[in-house]
C-alpha cells in the first residue's frame, strides 16, 4: 500500500491540499470524522448481526421455507456492503485512496448495488406475506424453497445487470488527482456522477430499482391490511397475524427511514440545474451535498436495522405454536397401541369398559387413542 502524497513533489503528483482547494466536492474534514465513527459502529454491529443471521437461517433452522431463503439473501447482501466499509474508512482516515481506480469503481458500484437489491428482496418478502395471508390456497404452489431460490437468483442477476454500467463511467472526477482519490465513493453526494444529461440510465435505474419494488410492497401491504381489518383471515391463528403485522411494520419503517430519503435525494440531484447553485452548496456550479452524504449514512444503517426482521422471522420458525399447519412428530403406531394402564393414563370410559370385561383386551384402546391425539 502506497503512502499518501501530502505535498507536490518532483514526480508530478498533485498535493491533496491543492486538490481539495480546487475541488469543492472533496469530503469536508468534519464529514470524514463523523463517517469514521458511524461506519466503525456499522461494521462491528453489522458483521455480528448478519453473520449470526446467516448461521441461524442457513445452518440451524430445520424447517426452512421461502422466507428463510429471503433472509439468507438479505444477510448476504448486507455483508457485501459491510465488508467494503473498512476500505471506505481507510480513505476517510488517510484522505487518500491507495487501492487503485478499478477497485474504486467496484466499491462505488456495489455501494449503489446494495439498495437496489435490498428493496427487491423486501418486495419478495412482501409478496410472500401476501400469498400466505390473502391467497393461502396457492401457498404450497408459490411459497416453496425452489421458487424462492429462482426468484432470488433472478433479482441478483437483474440488479447486477442494472448496476454494471457504473463500472464504466465516462465521467471520472478522480482523474484530476491522478486517481489518488475516490470521489466515486461519494455516490449521490457527487452530482457530477448523476447528471441525467450525461447518464440517462440513472433515471431509469431510480424508477426500476426504487419506485417499482416500493409500489409492489405498498400494494401487498394495502391488501393484507384490508383483509386483516375486515376479518377475511379467520383461519389464521392470532399469533401468526401478529407476527405478519410486525414484519410489515418493520419493513415499512426500514424503507421510510433508510431508503426513501436516499432515493428522494438522488431524484432531487438528478433534476437539479447546476447553474442554479449546485446540489447542496452555495453559488454557481456543482458542490458537495451534505444532505446526500447524510442520506447515504442512513442507507448504510439498514444493514444493522435488519436485526429486527431477523428476530421476528427466527421466532416465527422456532416456535411451533406460530405455524399455521404444524407437523407434529407422532410416535409410531405400534407404540401408540401399547397398553397405557401401567402409567395411569387410561381414559375414563375405557377404564369403565375394562372393568366390566374384567381383562385388558385392548379393543377400546385401538379406537380411543387416535381420537385423543386429534
Amino acid at each position: 500500500m502506497d503512502s499518501p502524497p501530502n505535498t507536490t513533489n518532483m514526480s508530478g503528483l498533485v498535493s491533496l491540499e491543492a486538490v481539495r482547494s480546487a475541488d469543492p466536492l472533496l469530503l469536508p474534514q468534519e464529514h470524514n470524522m463523523a463517517a469514521l465513527v458511524f461506519y466503525g459502529f456499522i461494521f462491528v454491529v453489522g458483521v455480528t448481526v448478519n453473520l449470526t443471521a446467516l448461521w441461524v437461517f442457513a445452518l440451524t433452522t430445520k424447517r426452512k421455507n421461502s422466507v428463510t431463503v429471503y433472509m439468507i439473501n438479505v444477510a448476504l447482501v448486507d455483508l457485501i456492503l459491510i465488508f467494503l466499509l473498512p476500505f471506505r474508512m481507510v480513505y476517510y482516515h488517510q484522505d487518500y485512496w491507495p487501492f487503485g481506480d478499478a477497485f474504486c469503481r467496484i466499491t462505488a458500484a456495489l455501494t449503489l448495488f446494495y439498495p437496489c437489491l435490498a428493496l427487491w428482496l423486501f418486495a419478495l418478502i412482501s409478496a410472500d406475506r401476501y400469498v400466505a395471508i390473502v391467497q393461502p390456497k396457492h401457498g404450497r404452489e408459490l411459497r416453496n424453497i425452489p421458487k424462492a431460490v429462482v426468484a432470488c437468483v433472478g433479482v441478483w442477476i437483474m440488479t447486477l445487470g442494472g448496476t454494471a454500467p457504473l463500472l464504466f463511467r465516462e465521467v471520472d472526477p478522480d482523474s484530476a488527482s491522478n486517481f489518488t482519490t475516490c470521489t466515486k465513493l461519494h455516490g449521490i453526494a457527487d452530482p457530477r456522477l448523476h447528471d441525467p444529461r450525461g447518464d440517462p440510465v440513472q433515471a431509469v435505474r431510480l424508477a426500476f430499482f426504487f419506485l417499482l419494488p416500493v409500489c409492489i410492497m405498498m400494494g401487498c401491504y394495502a391488501v393484507i391490511v384490508d383483509n386483516l381489518v375486515h376479518g377475511r383471515t379467520s383461519k389464521l391463528k392470532p399469533n401468526v397475524k401478529q407476527k405478519s403485522v410486525r414484519i410489515i411494520v418493520t419493513l415499512i419503517v426500514q424503507v421510510l427511514v433508510c431508503f426513501v430519503p436516499f432515493h428522494v435525494c438522488q431524484l432531487v440531484l438528478l433534476l437539479k440545474d447546476p447553474s442554479s447553485g449546485g446540489a447542496g452548496g452555495e453559488g454557481g456550479g456543482w458542490s458537495y451535498s451534505t444532505w446526500a452524504a447524510f442520506t447515504t449514512l442512513l442507507m448504510n444503517l439498514s444493514t444493522v436495522l435488519d436485526i429486527i426482521l431477523y428476530y421476528i422471522v427466527s421466532k416465527q420458525f422456532q416456535d411451533p405454536r406460530d405455524q399455521r399447519h404444524p407437523l407434529p412428530e407422532l410416535p409410531p403406531k405400534r407404540e401408540a397401541e401399547e397398553p397405557t394402564h401401567a402409567h395411569g393414563q387410561r381414559p375414563v370410559h375405557e377404564q369403565h369398559e375394562h372393568d366390566l370385561r374384567g381383562k385388558d383386551t385392548g379393543v377400546c384402546r385401538h379406537h380411543v387413542l387416535p381420537m385423543a391425539s386429534v
